[in-house]
């Protein structure tokens, strides 16, 4: 009887929680008239390891890493402890006309770690920002930027990938090609040219990846061709296309970019802010390319989860391009909280992790632990694509596993997917249907079992109405 008097008062806990939550706040990427009905809300009260405790007392697996942010697992402490001793050191100062450790260290390990290429000189200097849009509004910015000091104002273009994504702010969206996200705005969006996506997915049949990557590349050169002294940049997510439902291409394509974007003299930004920081296997995505690009956004796991950061790292002789006697020359561009001590302490921290922990050697074994727990899933009739890159792991679901048959939109298998997999204590937050795995390093053996079981058990429920 205790234990059930003690139940109910978590459950009333929480409901008075998601009652004060609906009565003031607006969430981000969400039909609010769905809350409280078709989309579930839960409160939260703490984070531990992989887990999310709510306020009615049920625990919650972390499978997306929190909009993959998390690496190491909620509340690691050695990155808690290192914002409690910043806080009493310095807790900000404005970055312009003023400087502090834990930014000047930050930026010389991140220039350290920054992939390398034969022939290159390395990056060479560090912008911060306040998040992942904001980085990719300062690549813009600083590529077109460039272009017009040099007094080549027609290059004014960029070029982005079909089905691609890089933030939600005005200048984000418009190099982002989702419908969902860009179609209401498009009216305000500078102008961006697609070319077609590498995505493995879309090969015929009996294509290898690496093929249509590479056909996906001469489109690409076509395009280029078309639009001579245009473009000032091209942006890419290399390696995956995250909110582009996980869509995963061959490294091939990248290499087949750098050429490009060097034989018509345009920059190439490399949107690392999800595949950064060992998600895909490498430190960065580009490594496995042997690529590095002129400009590359980072953010996300860069703080290992716990305080918005952003940064661009971009070679000297663009950075060069903003030195003269003119201010209008300078790049003006500025956060309130750009470079922010407690974040920056955060991220130094998230570092130093990576280097006692042996991070990527560990990811290596996690990541083929979850290859085989993924192989029956990927072998259910309804799906049609299971496809990984490191600790990145995504299941296509379609009728019959027919890639021409997608379940009608009105189904809303992932949706039912989400609520099923909550109802069992797993976090499967769903791109359209595509359910994909991204979870904290710190994940283990069990956690995973628990997780693939899981995820068996939902889509075998959902699609058998659908």
């Amino acid at each position: 009887m205790e234990n059930t008097n003690h139940q109910r008062s978590m459950l009333a806990e929480a409901e008075q929680w998601r009652s004060r939550d609906l009565r003031v706040l607006w969430h981000p990427c969400t039909q609010m008239r769905e809350h409280p009905g078709t989309l579930p809300l839960l409160p939260i009260a703490r984070g531990e390891g992989v887990w999310l405790h709510g306020h009615d007392g049920r625990r919650y697996l972390d499978a997306v890493s929190s909009w993959w942010v998390n690496l190491f697992g909620h509340a690691e402490p050695r990155i808690g402890a290192a914002i409690a001793h910043q806080a009493g050191q310095l807790e900000h100062v404005m970055l312009a006309g003023f400087g502090h450790e834990p930014a000047i260290t930050l930026a010389e390990r991140l220039l350290a770690l920054a992939p390398r290429q034969a022939g290159r000189e390395p990056l060479g200097k560090v912008f911060f920002a306040d998040n992942g849009s904001a980085g990719v509004e300062v690549a813009l910015k600083m590529a077109f930027h460039y272009f017009r000091n040099r007094g080549e104002d027609n290059r004014r273009k960029f070029v982005a990938l079909e089905n691609g994504y890089h933030g939600e702010t005005i200048g984000a969206l418009a190099v982002g090609d989702i419908p969902l996200y860009r179609r209401v705005y498009a009216p305000l969006l500078a102008e961006a040219l697609f070319t077609p996506s590498p995505d493995a997915y879309l090969a015929e049949p009996g294509e290898s990846a690496e093929d249509y990557a590479l056909r996906a590349a001469d489109r690409l050169a076509d395009l280029l061709d078309r639009h001579p002294g245009e473009i000032c940049a091209m942006i890419i997510e290399p390696r995956l296309q995250c909110a582009g439902s996980m869509r995963m291409h061959h490294p091939a394509y990248l290499k087949r970019v750098r050429e490009l974007c060097d034989a018509h003299g345009i920059f190439l930004i490399a949107d690392e802010i999800a595949t950064g920081f060992g998600r895909t296997g490498t430190l960065f995505a580009c490594e496995q390319s042997g690529v590095m690009p002129d400009l590359m956004c980072l953010s996300k796991g860069l703080t290992g989860g716990f305080l918005p950061l952003a940064a661009v790292l971009t070679t000297q002789a663009l950075y060069d391009g903003f030195l003269d006697e003119s201010r209008e020359r300078a790049f003006l561009h500025s956060h309130s909280y750009t470079g922010n001590p407690l974040a920056c302490a955060a991220a130094n921290a998230t570092l130093d992790i990576f280097e006692q922990d042996q991070v990527l050697e560990r990811n290596q074994r996690t990541a083929a632990r979850m290859a085989e727990l993924a192989a029956p899933i990927a072998g259910h009739r309804h799906v049609a694509d299971s496809r990984q890159a490191g600790m990145v792991l995504a299941f296509e679901l379609t009728r019959d596993g027919d890639k021409r048959t997608p379940f009608p939109a009105a189904a809303r298998v992932g949706l039912h997917a989400y609520r099923a997999a909550l109802q069992r204590g797993v976090v499967l937050r769903p791109l359209g249907d595509v359910l994909y795995w991204m979870p904290p390093y710190c994940i283990d053996d069990a956690q995973l079992q628990l997780l693939a079981e899981t995820t068996l058990a939902v889509i075998e429920e959902v699609t058998a109405c659908a």
